[in-house]
């Protein structure tokens, strides 16, 4: 697909299907920011930088937001477990390197 393709592609997508599933743009990115603040604050205070975990805090958060437009789409309900799962996985691992 070239750019102009993808631009199209984008289009469509970002005023129809994900529209209507995940609300107004702004509102839903308001709310991740609001909770992405958290996170990243209480990353910085309580282990100076942002792992990989924190990661999936947020990605996780993103997911929540967008439930909170349409509560029953299951693929973010798998895609929160996914992420937890992710973030719990590298937990046990991380700063072994």
């Amino acid at each position: 697909m070239n750019r102009s393709e993808t631009i199209v592609q984008a289009q469509l997508v970002i005023t129809g299907d994900r529209h209507d599933d995940y609300g107004d743009a702004k509102d839903n990115f308001t709310n991740i920011a609001s909770g992405w603040s958290k996170i990243i604050d209480e990353a910085y205070r309580v282990h100076g930088e942002i792992t990989p975990m924190h990661v999936a805090l947020m990605m996780d958060w993103v997911k929540t937001c967008r439930l909170l437009n349409d509560i029953e789409n299951e693929d973010s309900w798998v895609d929160k477990i996914g992420y937890s799962a992710l973030g719990s996985e590298i937990a046990e691992t991380y700063g072994q390197d």
